[in-house]
């Protein structure tokens, strides 16, 4: 608020007391009492319009300019002397200011490089969104040719960095890597990510089996400017499992969740449906630290959980789904999802109705909102590299074979990602999360996984450790009611073919060892449970920065 419109505010107040408004109504013997009070109580007031005012006029004094360094390849980077970058080693060019536009982000300085751009918030995580021209001082770089410095921001909110944006409303540490190719249009931006998985798998024990299939999902994220301080942002996401893997699914040993023909799913991951997100978010920057946003989603995610595993660095190399993913991230297909959250610094605190039922056996059509559940999460990105969440959420009557089952989820998460060079990076995330269900009572899942890459070649792995219990496998007799704890761990390697040109196209394989207790041989047979599969990865190449400003072009 400007200073003077914080004087017609007080004004009123002010002409009350002087005209004797305020005690006009108390008895005689008090008003001396009183009035000297009120005296008392405008010289007060008095005292605070004069700081406001001062205050208002100080914060629009402009501070001193000083030369600041950067890099063409990583405009985040800036520092007060020149030097070289610290993640690709390029020289740093100087910051010419240009004073055409009011600023609406804020400088960042050497000694704060690192968190300054968790509270400047201009990138996004894997949802990426629009990149912008930065406004007042509005550098432009100086390297053989002029180029305005491209400030990445993410399409959920405008806020923050475009890095930081995972699925749905979630976060990502602010140094993980974007795999998608990026379009501007005029002042919008338009970025498209995406994977497939085409592939042989084959799984062992005697609910095991073996196909050709091709997990896959796309997804588009559009942001539209609404001048300096506001955004609408649009996501779609989609999938051909309908297709590609049909209505059963592919096989995954110890896999549980959803349903096929009315009868619950055992040892298959269910295919996602054909429209997994549709949602449309507007945020706002009320200062350089604060700002909040409104999502919603048709479908979308709520804020419940990390961001989903094909979201997720760590995991991106990997073509199965976690076996705890009904216990931390399922909720990413909601059919009906309302979310608001604040973002100070790199703080976040949101909250989500939606609905708890899960989507039903059609996976082409748009399941009926009934907004009967509710979650919170708290984000905090403490540095660069780390990304923390802890959330809880009421999901009523998720499974539909169960109409009169609840669930209460909690969860908790911890990712870290470290650029270890020019086309090389390290992401790990460790996730626990518990389900309280109404008639199973509770029960834990854990993961661990990491993801090593170093140009052409990736190294990954995946540990599990999940608690089943005998209905979610789908056995029989008095084993219905026990707890099962399942062990799994997932060794894979891609190498790509083509790398860095647009498409990165990898051959991989995966080799996956898991372990139960012995009461479960009657079901699964003796032997040694496995999983292996060989699989081609094809997916955008790693986002460079100056591809934006040939976007632009």
């Amino acid at each position: 608020m400007l200073w003077w419109r914080q004087v017609l505010l007080w004004r009123p107040l002010l002409r009350a007391i002087s005209a004797g408004k305020v005690i006009g109504c108390l008895r005689p013997r008090k008003a001396a009492e009183v009035f000297r009070t009120s005296t008392m109580l405008k010289k007060f007031l008095t005292l605070i319009l004069i700081v406001t005012i001062g205050s208002a006029l100080l914060a629009q004094t402009l501070k001193p300019e000083t030369t600041q360094y950067t890099c063409v390849m990583h405009p985040e980077v800036v520092r007060d002397h020149p030097g070289k970058c610290p993640k690709c080693g390029m020289e740093l060019v100087p910051v010419k200011k240009d004073r055409k536009h009011p600023s609406n982000t804020e400088h960042l300085t050497p000694k704060s490089e690192a968190v300054n751009r968790n509270a400047q918030h201009d990138m996004e995580g894997r949802a990426p969104s629009r990149p912008t021209q930065e406004t007042t001082p509005r550098p432009s770089l100086h390297h053989d040719h002029t180029m305005h410095e491209m400030k990445m921001q993410s399409s959920v909110n405008l806020a923050d960095p475009m890095t930081r944006e995972g699925s749905g409303t979630s976060w990502l540490p602010d140094s993980s890597p974007m795999y998608g190719r990026m379009f501007m249009l005029g002042d919008d931006m338009l970025m498209l990510h995406g994977a497939i998985f085409p592939r042989y798998t084959n799984v062992s024990s005697r609910r095991g089996d073996d196909r050709i299939d091709a997990p896959n999902w796309l997804m588009g994220m559009f942001a539209h400017p609404l001048g300096d301080n506001a955004q609408l942002g649009v996501r779609l996401m989609m999938s051909l499992d309908p297709l590609t893997e049909g209505g059963r699914g592919y096989p995954l040993l110890f896999q549980s969740g959803e349903s096929w023909h009315d009868q619950p799913l055992h040892d298959r991951q269910h295919p996602h449906d054909l429209f997994d997100e549709l949602s449309l978010s507007y945020s706002q920057k009320f200062t350089p630290d604060l700002s909040g946003y409104i999502y919603f989603g048709y479908p979308g995610e709520p804020a419940l959980g990390p961001p989903t595993f094909m979201h997720r660095i760590s995991a991106m190399d990997d073509p199965d789904a976690p076996l705890g993913h009904h216990w931390q991230d399922s909720s990413h297909v909601t059919f009906g999802v309302a979310t608001a959250g604040l973002v100070w610094r790199s703080v976040k605190i949101e909250g989500s109705v939606f609905t708890g039922r899960e989507p039903d056996e059609d996976r082409y059509d748009f399941d009926r909102p009934r907004f009967d559940s509710a979650s919170g999460r708290i984000s905090w990105n403490p540095t660069p590299d780390l990304a923390l969440q802890f959330s809880h959420g009421y999901l009523k009557s998720p499974e539909g074979l169960e109409p009169t089952a609840n669930r209460h989820r909690t969860t908790a998460s911890i990712m870290y990602n470290k650029v270890l060079g020019h086309d090389a990076n390290w992401a790990t995330t460790f996730v626990w999360g518990q389900n309280d269900d109404t008639h199973e009572g509770k029960t834990q899942s854990v993961l661990l996984e990491s993801d090593l890459q170093h140009g052409r070649d990736t190294f990954y792995t995946r540990l599990e450790r999940v608690e089943k219990s005998g209905h979610e496998l789908v056995l029989s007799g008095s084993d219905l009611g026990k707890i099962f704890p399942i062990y799994a761990a997932s060794f894979g390697y891609v190498h790509d073919f083509t790398h860095g040109d647009g498409i990165d196209i990898g051959l991989g394989a995966q080799f996956t060892i898991d372990h139960r207790p012995d009461e479960l041989d009657r079901y699964y047979g003796d032997k040694i449970g496995y999983g292996l599969e060989v699989f081609l990865r094809i997916r955008p190449s790693l986002h460079q920065h100056h591809e934006m400003a040939d976007a632009m072009k």
